[in-house]
Parts: structure tokens; sequence; C-alpha cells
């Protein structure tokens, strides 16, 4: 992995679409002028993050909000992970993540694999499956900064996803995300920082910033870690930018020292890194 600047965006999302497109064009134009070559907005950034404007607020591929994430990332020379949005595909609607090279190519695109369904005693409900369908694949792209990986808010739960994509390459993964109030607190940043820990490779959360006035409350506190598991950039629950000076030695220099990825017994456990 090359050296480079990375910018995170926490944006506030708003129930106005066209409103939410303009506020993360305004953000990015800022995190390039900093420098920044790869840039990363939250999950469900174009509308609120509410099982009942899914299918409303959804666009199939290119639309009004992907046409625009194109432009600006063509525009400005970098890359952009344009956190998630609705997607419709044909009778099914995903939680997609697009990312766009620095000629506003799509070059890949993830959709959430691991659906947010909780029931938490005195906490949070939520049941994205009552709309949404679940991905399949395990997002990993070349680029000329590194291989980078993809992934959605819940798939963070699941380390068998991560150890996948670090197994395939993976020198860091984005996470567009949206915790909440309830599992936020607990849980957001040690999940963040174990897998970064577990596959020695930088995780990139990006969340939206926090709205108590909203049905859905987001926790906030977008996080970047790098492979030793040490925070490099974090803010609280406003809206704001972060920026992190990504050091790609670092992947090397961690796993010479505690070399878990040349420890791992695939002779004794391998199915847990292959896909069926």
């Amino acid at each position: 992995m090359k050296d480079f600047k990375l910018a995170v965006c926490q944006m506030a999302v708003t129930d106005d679409k066209q409103k939410n497109i303009e506020k993360s064009v305004c953000m990015i134009r800022e995190a390039a002028a900093n420098g920044a070559e790869l840039v990363v907005l939250p999950e469900i950034f174009n509308c609120p993050y509410d099982t009942k404007c899914f299918s409303s607020y959804a666009e199939s591929y290119p639309g009004l909000t992907s046409n625009a994430m194109m432009g600006i990332a063509k525009d400005l020379g970098i890359y952009l992970l344009a956190g998630s949005i609705p997607e419709i595909d044909g009778s099914k609607i995903y939680n997609t993540a697009y990312f766009y090279d620095r000629n506003g190519h799509m070059i890949a695109r993830h959709r959430k694999m691991h659906l947010f369904d909780i029931d938490i005693d005195g906490g949070q409900y939520f049941k994205e499956s009552d709309v949404l369908t679940p991905g399949d694949d395990f997002t990993l792209v070349n680029t000329d900064l590194g291989c980078i990986g993809i992934g959605i808010c819940y798939d963070v739960r699941f380390p068998e996803y991560f150890r996948i994509l670090s197994t395939r390459g993976a020198e860091m993964v984005l996470l567009p995300a949206a915790f909440n109030m309830t599992t936020g607190p607990l849980h957001w940043e040690i999940s963040l920082r174990v897998r970064a820990l577990d596959n020695q490779i930088f995780m990139v959360g990006a969340s939206s910033a926090r709205d108590v006035n909203s049905s859905y409350v987001s926790y906030a506190n977008s996080r970047i870690i790098d492979p030793w598991g040490s925070i490099i950039a974090r803010t609280d629950e406003k809206e704001s930018i972060i920026y992190a000076d990504i050091d790609g030695s670092k992947i090397e220099s961690v796993r010479n020292q505690l070399p878990l990825i040349k420890h791992l017994r695939k002779d004794r456990y391998n199915l847990a890194c292959e896909v069926r």
C-alpha cells in the first residue's frame, strides 16, 4: 500500500435527497482541497436510515446520486467510496456502496451482505430485511493506492467476512456505517479495532453525524484504525471531516513484528477462509 491522505466525511443526513447530495459534494470538495486522495461517505447518506424510506428513495444505477458521485470523483481526480444508498435492481432493493476511481468510473459495488435485524431488550429494534435483500459478494478491488475491501456497517460483526478479504489481499477495508445509541457506545470502536488487529489491515469506519430528532439516532464517532489497532483519526457526534495520513509501510512492519497472518493454521482450519 502506498502513502496517501484519507478523509472520512461524517455528514448530517436529512430527509431531502437533493440537499444530502449537495452536502456530500461540498464535503468531498473540502476533503480533496485538503489533499485527500480517497474520500469515504457514510452508510445511507442520501436519505434517512429508516426502512420506511428505503423504497421511496431507492435508485437504480446510474441514478441521481451515483451520477453526482461519478462527476465529483472525476472532477477532483480522487477515489470515492460513496457510502451507501438504497439501490433498486428489478424487484429487489439493496443497501449498496459504489466505489469510484479517479476518472469517475465505478470500479466496485458492495451490497451489504449481513442485514441488520436486531431486537434488543430496552434498546434498539430494526429489521432491514423487511425491505432489503442481502448481497453475496466479497468486495475487493486493486487500486494504485493499494488493495481495498469494502463492507457496510453490520458486516463488521462477522469476522469471517474480513478474514476472507484479508486472505485475498486486502490492505484496507472501508466500512460505511450507522451504529446506533444502544450498540454504538459498547461495540463500534472495539469492532473496528479488533477487525484491524485480527487481519493487520487499516479499518475505516465512516458514520453519519448524530441527529437526536431522527427516527434512527446514529452513534456517529467515525474512526480510522491502523494495522496495530491504534486509532489514527477520530471524531465525535457532530458533522465533521477527519483525515489520516496513511503510512503504507505500516502493514508490512506490523506483520513482520507480529506475524499473525504467517501463523494462520490453514492446514487445520482452511474452511474458515473458503467461500462456498
